[in-house]
């Protein structure tokens, strides 16, 4: 098993790199997991794990084991090359490095008739697209795409606040246009949640095959999905603001739909 105890090391570098720059990742094709929660679930979830770095006295060879099969490089790290890559200050001590899944349209299929899809146009905190993608698995929904995405996916602060749903979500980007040709092909109905021209979310029928769509707080949906859609739909407000977290919005219209699908 190899050691690394300073954070000079060339790979060590090098993944510094990859957890810091989303430009790295996308030139590697790699990205840094952290935490054994979230190293389970990419394995569940079909991510091939690289290389495994772990700091013993937090994380021993026992706990090892769980992760460990042949092709897996395996590294003990020192502290100080723990913490130079560890994301979090309160972890279990475990790092993978994992190869990144495309997220193509094309790649996406579904195997019933009336898919719950919950689409997220444009967002930027990655914070608000953890918790969605926390939703979208809560809720197990079909699938989430990720209309003009200003960041990747493998950001480690999405994998942090999604606590893993990165992996346990079936996910697709493109831009606004392909996403909205995808589900007409598909014979997807469209509600997105836009002030205008709405009716209250609860009155429409989401049992059919449904995409719900949200938009960030500052500027709402573009003007093509209130075009193309087939009914927006608003959240009623009862207090003095206009607008909620995307997120929440996203889980009262997600659950709302399931609640009529009898789940």
């Amino acid at each position: 098993m190899k050691e690394i105890t300073s954070i000079q090391n060339p790979l060590i570098k090098q993944l510094s790199q990859l957890k810091d720059k989303s430009r790295e990742r996308r030139k590697t094709g790699t990205f840094l997991i952290e935490g054994a929660r979230e190293i389970a679930l990419a394995l569940k979830g079909g991510f091939q794990l690289e290389t495994i770095l772990f700091y013993a006295e937090l994380f021993t060879a026992k706990q090892l084991e769980a992760f460990t099969s042949e092709g897996i490089q395996l590294i003990e790290i020192s502290k100080e090359v723990y913490q130079k890559l560890a994301y979090r200050e309160t972890t279990e001590g475990v790092l993978a490095v994992a190869k990144s899944k495309t997220q193509e349209l094309s790649n996406l299929a579904f195997d019933k008739e009336n898919p719950l899809i919950l689409i997220a146009e444009a967002p930027e905190k990655p914070g608000n697209i953890g918790a969605i993608l926390r939703t979208a698995d809560a809720a197990h929904v079909d699938a989430v795409i990720i209309a003009n995405p200003k960041t990747d996916l493998y950001n480690p602060n999405i994998i942090r606040s999604s606590v893993g749903c990165v992996f346990t979500n079936t996910i697709a980007s493109g831009s606004t246009t392909e996403i909205i040709d995808f589900l007409k092909v598909n014979k997807v109905n469209i509600y997105c949640a836009a002030l205008q021209a709405s009716v209250p979310y609860h009155t429409q029928d989401f049992t059919k095959a449904t995409a719900l769509v949200v938009g960030t707080e500052a500027t709402g949906l573009s003007e093509a999905w209130r075009k193309n859609s087939t009914q927006n739909i608003i959240i009623p407000m009862q207090g003095e603001i206009d607008s909620m977290n995307v997120s929440v919005a996203a889980g009262i219209l997600v659950f709302e739909a399931k609640r009529q699908r009898g789940f």
